[in-house]
């Protein structure tokens, strides 16, 4: 295929716009402040055969993670015009509970008597409550059934109309229940806006212009992808880390991958790897793929387009049943949120040998999930507050590492203070750098931050983290950035070091600490 690097360009734009304004409408119209504010929401388009168009630059975890259940919905629905459907199982390519995806065909000619399948507009969104054993839906948990509702391809939306029974079933089994109200119809919105401009697109161009244009797109960015590994040394890279608890009372698990690259193909191995575990670490097999696809798309230096065609070069093998591919039941709510993270750690590790000049130092390696929920007695109604906590992006070999940021497998904002103590009955005592945590080196990692917030009621605290044992290390001779620390001080005790993984209910004044681990340092 002959392809025009200036028509690639302009249709990169035109695609990607469509997801973009999807999500801009999602932002807009949700309720709750994670997705309003934090921004936790994905959008992307696929055509009629299921495959990746084009995706917003929204959550990595969530975007690599959307083909996968696409692939499955594709094969297991009746689509018709007007519906969508709603899912979160891990099953179908869910990554955990809280995650909602709501998946709209879209059909052209609009109101014809046969109309045509032309493509899917989809979006996944973080809900800061779908039930389970504490507010926020990711306790401390040793099986799905306690994580929350589980839901299976459902269809929310036919013949353009919201179903209020299933709308009233889903709110039912969340804590927040109007918030998973408002939530749900922005997440509609944002939907019918793809529909719409994936249609308008074809009515301007013409179904062969926009196919051949999508099909050039996919051979330019798999070729990209594909120069980028022919030009690594042929060989097999192997790394290993752990995770440090699965918050059962199971320590050191180790995650170890073989990246074999060869004739302008990457392929990951994770045999080897700690079996599934009792505790909440495990990952579906959506977010290991989802962390292979990232790290790969990490190494083009290049904007290229984001589709099918940039994953067709990679392939994964993760054994069911252990870390990377759990079984149903496990439990996965941190899998999603602290093993995609050290899934990352380990590839760009492997990689290190392969590509010198792009890899960085370890960043943070972890999410810092906080979670807390109660009664709000100003209000007069229940609360369920969720963040992910920034800390420091490891050096690279060309510059400092980022100080106060979200890595890797997020890209979500911080709950700005007054966003935050407007909503919920809690008081920010203190946000702010946390000096020294990241590692020296030639180029110095960037600093964690501390996050000290004050509970104005009683409340149920979860803390699900990583990296306060193993130091995220430096590369290249750099340093190991700090360790992270979770610190409880409740009223009239002195402040006391908590674990990585805590669930418990605490008093009116307790003050929860978050210091986030730094990135590590590259160079000597």
């Amino acid at each position: 295929m002959t392809i025009d690097p200036v028509a690639v360009e302009v249709w990169r734009h035109l695609l990607e716009s469509i997801p973009e304004e999807m999500g801009a409408t999602l932002e807009r119209t949700a309720y709750s402040p994670n997705i309003k504010e934090r921004l936790d929401h994905s959008c992307a388009l696929f055509d009629a055969d299921g495959r990746l168009v084009a995706q917003a630059a929204h959550i990595p975890v969530h975007l690599g993670a959307m083909p996968l259940m696409m692939d499955r919905l594709r094969h297991e629905i009746a689509w018709s015009p007007g519906s969508m459907w709603l899912c979160n199982d891990p099953r179908h390519g869910g990554t955990h509970l809280p995650d909602l995806t709501l998946v709209a065909p879209i059909y052209r000619p609009v109101g014809a008597a046969r109309p045509e399948l032309i493509g899917f507009a989809a979006n996944r969104a973080h809900h800061a409550d779908i039930g389970g054993l504490a507010p926020g839906s990711l306790p401390l948990s040793t099986e799905l059934f306690h994580e929350g509702f589980i839901i299976p391809p459902v269809r929310l939306v036919a013949r353009g109309r919201v179903q209020t029974d299933m709308l009233a079933l889903l709110c039912a089994n969340s804590r927040t229940g109007n918030e998973r109200r408002g939530d749900l119809a922005a997440q509609v919105a944002a939907n019918r806006i793809g529909e719409r401009r994936y249609q308008e697109l074809y009515e301007r161009y013409g179904a062969d212009e926009v196919l051949a244009r999508q099909a050039e797109a996919r051979a330019h960015a798999e070729a990209m992808v594909r120069a980028v590994l022919r030009s690594a040394p042929v060989g097999i890279y192997r790394h290993e880390d752990v995770m440090e608890d699965d918050g059962a009372g199971n320590p050191d698990l180790p995650i170890r991958v073989t990246a074999t690259i060869r004739e302008g193909e990457i392929h990951f191995d994770f045999a080897g790897t700690a079996p599934e575990t009792r505790g909440s670490i495990n990952a579906p097999e959506a977010v290991t793929r989802s962390a292979c696809y990232y790290v790969v798309r990490c190494l083009i230096d290049e904007e290229i387009p984001m589709n099918a065609g940039t994953f067709a070069a990679v392939s994964v093998d993760a054994p069911a049943g252990t870390l990377v591919n759990a079984r149903f039941p496990r439990a996965v709510a941190a899998g999603n949120v602290e093993t995609s993270q050290r899934i990352v750690d380990v590839l760009l590790g492997a990689l290190a040998a392969a590509f010198p000049d792009r890899i960085p130092a370890t960043s943070q390696g972890t999410m810092n999930n906080l979670l807390i929920g109660g009664e709000d007695p100003i209000r007069g109604t229940r609360f369920s507050y969720y963040e992910t906590i920034c800390g420091g992006a490891g050096a690279s070999p060309s510059s400092p590492g980022a100080s106060a940021v979200h890595t890797h497998m997020t890209n979500t904002r911080n709950t700005p203070i007054e966003a935050l103590e407007l909503h919920y009955p809690l008081r920010v005592r203190r946000y702010a750098l946390r000096e020294g945590s990241g590692g020296r080196g030639a180029r110095k990692g960037g600093e964690g931050v501390i996050r000290e917030i004050e509970l104005l009621a009683p409340a149920h605290v979860s803390v699900v983290s990583e990296r306060r044992r193993t130091a995220p290390p430096g590369l290249a001779g750099g340093c190991a950035a700090a360790a992270g620390r979770n610190v409880l001080a409740l009223p009239a005790e002195p402040p006391a070091d908590a674990r990585a993984k805590f669930s418990r209910e605490l008093p009116v004044e307790t003050v929860v600490t978050i210091e986030t681990p730094g990135g590590g340092g590259h160079g000597t």
